[in-house]
């Protein structure tokens, strides 16, 4: 979207440089937000801590009934920090001036990837290289051959689905805005941006929680059934 107007474009207009400072400022939210809420630590909390607290117990609440309590808490550094991520790439863009990182295919591909790469390794750490796979070979030995490539395919599917999901949802809302504002930049706006945040907020949940999901999937193997 080099035609639409952003506040770093001014300093240098290339794509690359908008998307990689967007990044950065995204990065720089999310650790002063992180800074502010743990500053002044307090029993009863308050301000940006009392914000924080909520919003990390909502996740568990979230992942409680996916993965269990106990994982759900082991994992949520992991889910909280994509959470802030996705939430605030995808809010930043929004704002008149800025652009949302996540209408990028190379950011929501990134993280697609991490969650890919760690639920893996976290399955095979759990339940070991062959219990792992073995899970991939189907419920009869004579369909192994059938199952296998199957679940393979399956799996690395889901690198697709995260990525162009957020990638798609995000890019079509900065258009839609962006239409928004040419044909009527001051009253239409407003609905607009209340629809919007909705879909940030969404596609932030969308994120979380199929990372639950595929790190129940990974880890509760022997659970499944």
């Amino acid at each position: 979207m080099n035609e639409i107007f952003t506040f770093l474009g001014l300093i240098n207009h290339t794509h690359g440089f908008i998307f990689v400072s967007h990044i950065l400022l995204v990065g720089t939210i999310v650790l002063i937000l992180a800074k502010l809420a743990t500053s002044k630590m307090q029993l009863v909390p308050s301000g940006v801590q009392n914000l924080m607290e909520a919003y990390l117990e909502g996740i568990i609440a979230m992942g409680r009934d996916v993965i269990g309590e106990d994982l759900a808490r082991k994992y949520l550094p992991l889910v909280a920090t994509l959470g802030l991520m996705v939430f605030f790439a995808n809010f930043v863009g929004i704002i008149p001036g800025f652009e949302s990182p996540s209408g990028n295919l190379n950011m929501t591909l990134a993280l697609a990837l991490i969650v890919f790469t760690y639920y893996n390794f976290e399955g095979i750490r759990v339940n070991g290289v062959i219990h792992y796979f073995g899970h991939f070979m189907g419920p009869l030995k004579i369909l192994a051959p059938l199952m296998f490539p199957i679940e393979v395919v399956s799996h690395l599917s889901r690198i697709i689905s995260l990525s162009f999901r957020l990638f798609g949802n995000i890019k079509g809302d900065d258009l839609f805005l962006a239409v928004i504002l040419m044909l009527a930049p001051y009253v239409a706006p407003l609905p607009a941006y209340a629809l919007l945040t909705f879909s940030a907020i969404l596609q932030t949940f969308i994120f979380m929680i199929l990372t639950y999901v595929y790190l129940a999937g990974a880890v509760l193997i022997s659970e499944e059934h």
